[in-house]
C-alpha cells in the first residue's frame, strides 16, 4: 500500500461521499490546484486503492424489497468444490455479496436482493439448492436496515 498523506485521505473521503465530484471541486475541497489533484487521483487509482467509480442505486425504488442473508453449507471443503460454487454464484445477479466465513455452521454467507418472497423461493429452489455440493441453506431476512454505509473508515491511516 502506498503511503497516504493527509491530502490523499481527504481526496478519498470526498470521493466516497461523491464519486462524481469534478476534479476542480475536488481540488478545491482538499486544498490543491487541479493538476496536482488529478495526479494524486490517478496515483490512487493506479495503486488499486480506488477500484472503481460507481452509482449507488435505491434498492426499494427499483422494486427489490427483500434482502436475504443466506448461509450456505458445502459437502466437501476442497478447492475444486469451492471454486465451482464461487464461479456459479458469481453469475447470479441477485447475489450482491458472497464471503467465505468461519465461526458459523455455514461455509459461505451471501447477501441477496430480490423482488419478494416468491422470487426468493424460485431463487432458492430453482438455483441455489441445485448447485453441486450445497448441502444446507439457512436464510435470514432483513426487517429494517439501520445503517448502510459505503464509506470505508480511514481514521486508522496515519501520515502527514
Amino acid at each position: 500500500m502506498p503511503k497516504l498523506d493527509r491530502i490523499d485521505r481527504r481526496i478519498l473521503q470526498a470521493l466516497q461521499r461523491n464519486g462524481r465530484i469534478s476534479n476542480l471541486d475536488l481540488a478545491d475541497a482538499v486544498g490543491l490546484s487541479p493538476t496536482p489533484c488529478a495526479r494524486r487521483l490517478k496515483r490512487l487509482e493506479d495503486s488499486g486503492i480506488i477500484r472503481n467509480h460507481v452509482a449507488l442505486l435505491d434498492q426499494e425504488a427499483l422494486g427489490l424489497k427483500l434482502t436475504a442473508y443466506i448461509g450456505i453449507s458445502m459437502d466437501r471443503h476442497t478447492p475444486d468444490r469451492f471454486a465451482a460454487f464461487e464461479e456459479e454464484i458469481a453469475s447470479y445477479p441477485e447475489v450482491i455479496e458472497c464471503s467465505v466465513v468461519t465461526g458459523q455452521s455455514a461455509d459461505y454467507l451471501l447477501k441477496a436482493v430480490l423482488v419478494d418472497m416468491q422470487h426468493y423461493e424460485r431463487f432458492l429452489l430453482g438455483r441455489l439448492t441445485r448447485i453441486p455440493g450445497v448441502t444446507g441453506v439457512h436464510s435470514s431476512f432483513e426487517l429494517r436496515r439501520v445503517i448502510q454505509r459505503t464509506d470505508l473508515p480511514l481514521s486508522h491511516l496515519t501520515g502527514n
